[in-house]
């Protein structure tokens, strides 16, 4: 599951991390509580270069009748990608990247689930694997979404969740942007949990469960708070 994460760095920062040397279009704003429904940032390759460019969370599939089935796009498991019909197409042709700074999830059952944000060590960039596609309305608007690749936790997650992003190796992220490759089971080794040594986690304040919580409270560590 990847319900929620965060994006903190500067523009400077994303753009050197993936090779983007052109002006960028768009707005951008550091983000402590990205949420599904929300315009994300994300990296495609177009052939030549690294793009950045804005993607809606949530996949609308081309076929799809009603945008509204985005809502249940959020994330696509690693596991059966080739097999559902709203990722198979998505999965060979149309990958893209998901750049992040860390990722919130929560630990226990009932009412009282702590909400965790789980990072590197290194507190750096890393990228979650997506897939995206662009769907056309009725009237002829285009509306361009994506969905995070979610496998099996890893020994730090398994004790917050049974599920966490797939987080591709900086090495990898040029070979999951590749359009050339369309031969899924080249990329099924990439979809592995990412080595739970090099990542930690820390709670933080409930308010992450409220999308409109966006700042640098959402971040804190728990203790600072209490």
């Amino acid at each position: 599951m990847c319900g929620r994460y965060t994006i903190t760095v500067t523009l400077e920062e994303l753009m050197l991390h993936y090779d983007i040397y052109y002006k960028y279009p768009g707005r951008y704003s550091p983000k402590y509580n990205v949420a599904p429904g929300q315009q994300v940032m994300a990296i495609v390759h177009d052939g030549e270069k690294n793009k950045l460019g804005e993607l809606r969370w949530g996949l609308v599939p081309e076929w799809a009748k009603d945008e509204k089935l985005g809502y249940q796009m959020l994330n696509a498991r690693a596991e059966t990608l080739a097999d559902k019909p709203a990722f198979r197409k998505p999965f060979e042709r149309k990958r893209c990247l998901i750049p992040a700074d860390s990722f919130y999830d929560w630990k226990g059952t009932g009412k009282h689930k702590q909400p965790m944000r789980i990072m590197l060590r290194s507190k750096g960039i890393f990228s979650m694997a997506g897939l995206y596609d662009t769907w056309t309305s009725a009237d002829g608007t285009r509306i361009s979404t994506c969905t995070v690749v979610t496998t099996e936790a890893n020994e730090l997650m398994a004790d917050i969740h049974e599920r966490m992003p797939v987080i591709l190796p900086r090495e990898m992220e040029a070979v999951w942007l590749d359009r050339s490759i369309t031969n899924t089971d080249a990329l099924r080794p990439l979809l592995q949990p990412y080595p739970a040594d090099q990542m930690f986690a820390y709670p933080v304040s409930s308010r992450v469960g409220n999308v409109r919580n966006d700042d640098e409270l959402c971040i804190e560590p728990l203790s600072l708070l209490l």
